[in-house]
Formats: structure tokens, C-alpha cells, sequence
């Protein structure tokens, strides 16, 4: 009877949060009365762990902010950002596989006509491209005679393009697949250019020491618009201006680990990619060790697919599995009384 009187009770304080002082207190209180009582009549239970959990998350909103000033920073990038993306991962596998379509009809359109590749690259870039690997200097595009401007002017357009694509949520997603649509052709068909010519491998391990945390920098700047779009079209049981303010405040936080990334790779193309190019000669030296290039394509992946993909997953389930199982139980019993 005691739990058939309160799960649904509980069930609201654990899922909807509130950021009404006053409800977080009289919350607060009476999980205290609800805990005292379970520890008293049932000490050793799940129940007993799972109103002291709910209870120990409202205290922990209220105090723990004003122990460290520095402790919601390290929360924010250890627990709250890689949750917020566990929330969102079949809308960022939903990204990646739209992405991925769009470059892979950017190189069939290449194979089946050249005029294709000019008409998504611009004559002038083609022939430019062209220009470069006729004289031995296939990767002459990143070259340039100031390394430190290329990197500030690398980190603020492609910053700019994601913010574009965040923003592009706000047309219903509209505006974000059009420019992955605009972003996933250019890339297939500068891609197969270089395959084309015969410089598949050495395009990959020069131009990918930047591109792999560019390009899925922007798949997940994608997903952030679509988070945005999601809430306007798709608001469940909240109100339509509630599921968006939710949707355009997690694409928010969805950008600030965009930031570092973006800053990254843009050093990479400055300065690694630029040095590559500088040196690279008609003996293929590409001025460094295949391995090096290797060992930068490989920590890039490996970053973008634990950070966003394995440690969200991991952190999820040691910290809430046991609640939803408990969750699951104290249902059934529900259902049986």
C-alpha cells in the first residue's frame, strides 16, 4: 500500500525536474518523510535505495554548486554532457547515416559524370586541383604562407558552418540537411578526385589527420539542429513551446563540446596538414611518417567514438540501469496489488 500510494508520485520527482525553489523543498521534504519511514519498515529494500537516490539528486542540485566553483565545470564535461548524448543517439546515428548517404551520392555522381564534380566543386577549384596534381603537388590547397591566420580563419568558418547547422533546426531540420546536403557532396566528390587520380591512400592519411574530427564535428553539429527540430515537431507530452526551449537548450550545450574539437582540428590542418603538403614531392614524402599520420587518424576516431558514443552508454547504465530495473519491479508489483 505504501508503494501503490506513492510510486507515481515518486515517479514524477524523479523525471520531471523543476527549477521552482520552492517545489524543489517541499520535494525535498517529503522524500525525507518517505525515507525515514521506508528505512524504519524496510531498511534493506531497493525501494529504501531508490527514494534515497531521488532524494540524494535534489540535495545534490542544491549544495553541490556551493562547495567547489570549479566542480559544475568538471560535472558538466564528465557526467551531464556524455548523458546528454546517450538521450540523443539514435538522433546522432540518424545524422551519420543521412551524412553518409549524401557523400556517397556525391561519389556516384562523380564516377558516372565529370561535369558532376564541377558543378558541386566550381570550375575554378577543379582546375586549380588538377593544376596541382599535374605538377607533383597534389595537396598545394592547404598551403599557405601563414600557418597562424590559416588556423584562425580555419577555426572561425568551420565554427560558423556548424552554428549554420544548429540554426538550420529551426526551419524543422530543413535548413540542417540542406547544408549536410551541401557539405556531404562536396566532400564525396573532392574525395574521389584524388582516388581517381590514383591518390586514394595518400589523400586519406593527408587529409583526414584533419578531416576525421572536422566532418564528424559536423555530423554532430547536425544532430544538435535535429534536437531542435525535434522539439518543434515532436513534443510528446510537453507542451510545443516547452519541448522546444528543452530541444534549443541541449542543442546549446550540444555545441560547447564543439568548440575544443573545432579548435583541434584546425590546428591540425594549419600546421600538420600544412607541413604534409609543403613537403609532400613526387617521391610521395609527405614530410611525416606514415605512422605518425596513422596514429593521429586513429586517437581522432577513437575520441569521437568513446566520448560521444561508449562512455555515454557506460556512464548510463552503471548510474541508471539499477533504477529502471528497480523501476520495472515496483511496476509489476504495482500492477499485481
Amino acid at each position: 500500500m505504501f508503494i501503490k500510494k506513492n510510486v507515481d508520485k515518486w515517479n514524477n520527482y524523479q523525471r520531471s525536474k523543476t527549477d521552482d525553489p520552492d517545489e524543489t523543498a517541499e520535494r525535498f521534504i517529503t522524500l525525507v518523510d518517505d525515507l525515514s519511514y521506508s528505512k524504519t519498515f524496510y531498511p534493506n529494500s531497493k525501494l529504501t535505495r531508490w527514494i534515497n537516490g531521488i532524494a540524494a539528486g535534489i540535495y545534490q542540485s542544491i549544495y553541490q554548486n556551493k562547495k567547489e566553483k570549479y566542480n559544475r565545470v568538471f560535472t558538466f564535461w564528465k557526467f551531464e554532457l556524455p548523458l546528454l548524448f546517450k538521450k540523443y543517439h539514435k538522433t546522432l546515428l540518424f545524422a551519420f547515416t543521412v551524412f553518409l548517404l549524401f557523400v556517397l551520392i556525391g561519389v556516384f555522381g562523380s564516377v558516372k559524370d565529370e561535369s558532376f564534380i564541377r558543378g558541386v566543386l566550381s570550375d575554378s577549384y577543379v582546375d586549380a586541383t588538377e593544376e596541382n596534381i599535374a605538377k607533383g603537388d597534389p595537396f598545394g590547397v592547404y598551403k599557405s604562407d601563414n600557418p597562424f591566420t590559416m588556423f584562425v580563419y580555419i577555426a572561425m568558418n568551420n565554427s560558423f558552418v556548424a552554428l549554420m547547422m544548429v540554426a538550420g533546426g529551426l526551419l524543422t531540420g530543413i535548413g540542417t540537411l540542406y547544408l549536410m546536403w551541401q557539405n556531404g557532396l562536396m566532400l564525396g566528390c573532392f574525395q574521389y578526385m584524388f582516388f581517381a587520380k590514383g591518390l586514394g591512400l595518400k589523400s586519406v592519411m593527408v587529409i583526414w589527420v584533419h578531416g576525421t574530427l572536422e566532418m564528424l564535428a559536423f555530423v554532430i553539429a547536425s544532430t544538435a539542429g535535429f534536437v531542435i527540430a525535434q522539439g518543434i515537431l515532436f513534443p510528446g507530452t510537453y507542451s510545443r513551446k516547452a519541448s522546444f526551449k528543452s530541444g534549443v537548450k541541449d542543442a546549446l550545450k550540444i555545441m560547447i563540446v564543439l568548440v575544443p574539437v573545432f579548435i583541434t582540428a584546425a590546428f591540425f590542418e594549419s600546421y600538420v596538414t600544412h607541413l604534409m603538403s609543403n613537403t609532400f614531392d613526387k617521391e610521395n614524402n609527405m614530410g611525416l611518417p606514415i605512422w605518425a599520420s596513422g596514429i593521429i587518424l586513429f586517437l581522432s576516431l577513437s575520441f569521437i567514438i568513446c566520448y560521444f558514443v561508449i562512455y555515454p552508454i557506460r556512464l548510463h547504465k552503471k548510474y541508471f540501469q539499477p533504477v529502471t530495473n528497480d523501476l520495472k519491479k515496483l511496476t509489476v508489483k504495482k500492477n499485481e496489488a
